[in-house]
This record gives structure tokens, C-alpha cells and sequence, in this order.
């Protein structure tokens, strides 16, 4: 019965003889007990979705394999191991050891290293999308936009320059994993704060341990096991990589590879002569860059003219003319899944990266030679040509480095 009824009767009980009024009393008291056994029960209200203000955090817990990922094992074939061995900046007193990059892997996905503890490296850095992320700048932990793109960390162990950024600012890996966390707008974190709330957090001391031999958290281990896992990102598992097992030169027409990606890699090395930048030694013997897809130095890629507006590169960061307008390109390695591209993710697709070289390069004082050297303003390559081209840079994504446990997010249930 609606007790509001039930009530609006009770207003009349003076006219009823007494027998009734118990019943109608009796009636309200049946209908109150329902009516609050039946919001008790409800199926809409868990007590799992009953939170009060007061109650504590849950407990963060981390799912970790009782061993170890192998983090210090490259996987390649021997004849490349010691092209790469060339280009490795790891420090003689940083070496990836697997406790140490497992700790880096925790700190990477933790949230708690941002100010409001909302934002964590792998917020900008997303495994399935090479590390890399799907906007064209990012967001720093109050939401606001970060000035640049955010660039893919595959592979930043092979970069021989070892420096980082798009502006070069970070002179090794061990610089650079830190600054975001301090950085006003990404994290907005302190160092020193940060260092005890890791070491109050029961997560850490244990893992610490594992990595250095003790429970000590310092500004200097943190920094040491996020480089280790940062540089631990190797990837060479592509379609590209089988094709290279299979012959003894890039030039060689790969196996398996379609006839379209053939025709791209030609024009990748050939007429598009995309290989002069991005694997600035392709015509020595001993195949160094033939791997990594990434220029030795930063440059001037004809994006913009030199204007006031124009975002002046590593000269932000050098103070000279020279190098205005010039940045630290990123790797060419999982192109296929870094969208967007450029500095400031202007480009959103393949297609239009390519249109820039094919026609759009600017006029700039600091521009790459080898591309003032094109006639007219860009490569001017045929339909045909250029589609496969474009086939070709998608061989270079490795599919299984995005989802490669080892990469991933370790904090469990979220």
C-alpha cells in the first residue's frame, strides 16, 4: 500500500471505530518494514558501491612473476648484435639488470610519482601505441596541454647522440626520465617529497632492494631503474626485421614482403631517398643504422618557415641561430602505430607525411641539405610510388611490442 494513502486515511481515523484504526495502524507499521527491507535488498545498490567519504584507499597491489622478465637479453641475430653494440648509450654504471627494470616498470606506471597522483609516465607513453600516444600534444596532470608530441621511447637504447627530447635538452636517459615528473605542467611532482613517499609506500622497499641490495630510495635509483626499463623497450620483431633475417642486404627484394612493399623499400632507398636521413650510413659495410631508422643529429625538415611563431626547436634550449627550427627526429620503428607525427602531431596519417616531403618543403635557413637538394620543393614522387612507400614504413611496426607482458602496466585491477 502507498503510505502516503495510508497516511492521508489516518487524518480521518476521529470518524472510525476503534477496531479500524488498529487495522490502518497496523497496515502502515506492515509497509514501512517492506518498504526499508526492500532499499536494503535492492538489486541496483551493492554494499561494494556503498563508499563512505571516511573510508581508506584501497590497497594498490602490483602482479609481478616470481621471476623476472629477461630485460638485459637482446633477442637478434648475432650479426646484428654488434651494429647495435655501436650505437648503445647505456652508461657503464647503469647496465639493464632485470631487477633493476622491473623496478623502473612499477615507477613508470605508477601514478603517484604526479603531484595529484592522476598521471604517470605510460599516461603519455602508452604500450600499444609504441610508447607514444594518439594526441597531438599531451595533457599534463591538471589537464593542461603540453607544448610538443609525445615521442615514441622504442629504442631510445640505440641512439648513440643520447640525448632527448625534441629540443635535445636531456644530455643522457638519466636526465631526462626525471624532468617530466618535475616538470610544472606534466607531473608537477618534487624530488625530494617524492623520494620519501616511495620510501614510506610499501611497495617500493622490497623492490629497491632487488634492484640495488638495499632498501635506500634516492633521486639517483629512481632515475637509474626508469632508464633501465626505458632503455629495455627494444624492438625488432617487425615484418621488416624477418624480411632482413632472410637476406644478406636491405637492398635485396625481401621474401616476404608483397610486391607493393618491395617497390616501397625502393623507393626507400632509392628515388625517395629517404635512407640518406634516416639510416645515414645504409651504404657501409658493417649495415650500421640499418636497424634503427633514426637520424644521428637533429634537423630542419622544411615543417615551417622561420617566424616568431615558429617553435624554435633545440635553439630553445642551445640559444643559437644555427640550430633554430632543428629538432631530434623520432625513430621510424612502429611508424604504424605513433600517430600523429611531428614535433607537434600535425600530421595525422602516413599519407600526409609523405605529401610534406613530396611537395610541401618550406624554404628555411637551417634546412637539411640533402633536402634543399630536391628539385623543385620536394621528392615530386608518382601516385604509385608513393602509396608503396607508405606500404613499406608499416613493415616497420613490431605488433608484438604492444602487447608484450613484460611492458606492461603491472598495478593490478585498474
Amino acid at each position: 500500500m502507498d503510505l502516503r494513502m495510508a497516511l492521508t486515511k489516518c487524518l480521518a481515523i476521529h470518524q472510525l471505530p476503534s477496531e479500524e484504526l488498529t487495522l490502518y495502524l497496523l497496515i502502515i507499521l506492515i509497509g514501512l518494514f517492506f518498504s526499508t527491507a526492500g532499499m536494503a535488498q535492492s538489486p541496483d545498490r551493492s554494499p561494494a558501491q556503498e563508499t563512505s567519504p571516511d573510508s581508506p584507499p584501497s590497497v594498490r597491489r602490483i602482479g609481478l612473476p616470481d621471476t623476472p622478465f629477461r630485460y638485459d637479453h637482446l633477442d637478434v641475430p648475432v650479426r646484428w648484435v654488434d651494429v647495435l653494440s655501436r650505437l648503445d648509450n647505456t652508461p657503464p654504471d647503469n647496465p639493464i639488470t632485470d631487477h633493476g627494470a622491473t623496478l623502473g616498470r612499477v615507477l613508470f606506471y605508477d601514478t603517484t610519482l604526479s603531484a595529484n597522483a592522476t598521471t604517470s609516465c605510460a599516461s603519455c607513453h602508452l604500450q600499444k601505441y609504441g610508447f607514444s600516444e594518439p594526441r597531438s600534444t599531451s595533457v599534463g596532470f591538471r589537464g593542461e596541454k603540453v607544448t610538443r608530441n609525445s615521442m615514441s621511447l622504442v629504442n631510445l637504447r640505440f641512439h648513440s647522440r643520447g640525448r632527448f627530447f625534441w629540443d635535445e635538452r636531456a644530455a643522457t636517459l638519466e636526465q631526462q626520465v626525471l624532468m617530466p615528473i618535475e616538470n610544472p605542467v606534466e607531473m608537477g611532482h618534487q624530488l625530494g617529497p617524492l623520494v620519501k613517499q616511495l620510501s614510506a609506500d610499501p611497495i617500493y622497499p622490497p623492490l629497491f632492494e632487488n634492484a640495488f641490495g638495499d632498501r635506500q630510495i634516492t633521486e639517483n635509483r629512481i632515475a637509474r631503474a626508469l632508464a633501465q626499463f626505458v632503455r629495455s623497450i627494444v624492438s625488432f620483431g617487425s615484418r621488416y626485421d624477418e624480411g632482413l633475417r632472410q637476406v644478406s642486404s636491405p637492398l635485396d627484394p625481401f621474401p616476404n614482403f608483397t610486391e607493393q612493399e618491395n617497390l616501397g623499400k625502393e623507393q626507400f632507398f632509392g628515388r625517395a631517398r629517404c635512407a640518406e636521413c634516416h639510416l645515414p650510413d645504409h651504404d657501409s659495410k658493417s649495415m650500421n643504422q640499418w636497424l634503427v631508422f633514426q637520424l644521428k643529429e637533429p634537423g630542419n625538415n622544411g615543417i615551417d618557415m622561420d617566424t616568431p611563431k615558429s617553435d624554435p626547436g633545440v635553439a630553445s634550449h642551445s640559444g643559437r641561430a644555427q640550430d633554430r627550427g632543428k629538432f631530434k627526429p623520432s625513430t621510424l620503428r612502429n611508424i604504424g602505430l605513433t600517430s600523429p607525427y611531428m614535433h607537434d602531431g600535425r600530421f595525422v596519417t602516413l599519407d600526409q607525411v609523405i605529401e610534406h616531403y613530396n611537395w610541401s618543403i618550406r624554404p628555411h635557413e637551417n634546412l637539411d641539405p640533402r633536402l634543399a637538394e630536391f628539385s623543385a620543393n620536394g621528392m615530386a614522387l608518382p601516385e604509385v610510388p608513393k602509396v608503396a612507400l607508405a606500404a613499406f614504413l608499416e613493415t616497420l611496426t613490431d605488433e608484438s611490442l604492444a602487447t608484450d607482458p613484460k611492458y606492461a602496466d603491472p598495478f593490478v585491477g585498474r
